[in-house]
């Protein structure tokens, strides 16, 4: 979980998740931010591994293409602002990053540091076959809906005031993606549109296919 360093992808073999008895996974704030970013972002971006250097983080996106990385994550941990903001030392950590992990490796496209089938493949279908999760992670008949329209073409200008976390507060301070979520859904239930979060209260468990 949660690789941060170069000289940790020597652990790791490139090929197919399926084929793999050791797997990698790696974080999306891990792949936007590096140590550089610490002078102005402090402890907006203390987490746990920390945030590396620029080669590192260059590294894991090649790792990731070269299919030695195998899913992304995105250790979402919303403290509060609060809790963030008291000496380093004393500062939780974790960053909020749920709701702009998409746009964020969408701008790795855009940047083509990744493809769009990278992206996809890594943050849906080869977590939903590493960990035998029935019916998700691809958009097959009889699968469940969990969906999201991406707008290519609309901006997306994040700060601390129009997050939807009840944390009130975003590492992406000031950043402006290019792309923008348009709605998603699950389980085939519209929860997002445009600008609003519908709570339909469809959620539902994981199910998972056991080894023999």
């Amino acid at each position: 979980m949660h690789i941060t360093t170069e000289k940790e992808l020597s652990l790791f073999a490139s090929g197919p998740v399926e084929t793999k008895h050791i797997t990698a996974e790696a974080c999306v704030h891990h792949l936007w931010f590096s140590e550089e970013d610490y002078a102005q972002k402090g402890n907006l971006i203390k987490c746990n591994p920390a945030i590396k250097k620029a080669s590192d983080r260059n590294a894991i996106l090649r790792a990731l293409r070269d299919d030695v990385i195998d899913i992304i994550a995105t250790d979402h941990a919303p403290h509060t602002f609060d809790e963030k903001n008291v000496p380093y030392m004393q500062a939780p950590a974790g960053l909020p990053l749920v709701q702009h992990a998409l746009l964020s490796l969408i701008e790795h496209v855009r940047n083509d540091r990744l493809s769009i089938e990278q992206v996809v493949q890594k943050a849906a279908h080869n977590p939903a076959i590493r960990y035998g999760v029935q019916e998700r992670g691809f958009i097959r008949e009889g699968y469940f809906a969990d969906l999201v329209l991406v707008s290519p073409n609309q901006v997306t200008p994040v700060s601390h005031d129009n997050v939807l976390y009840r944390c009130e507060w975003t590492p992406f301070d000031g950043t402006t993606f290019s792309s923008r979520i348009q709605s998603t859904w699950v389980n085939g239930n519209l929860v997002f549109d445009s600008d609003q979060v519908i709570d339909t209260h469809t959620a539902s468990a994981l199910i998972f296919n056991r080894p023999n």
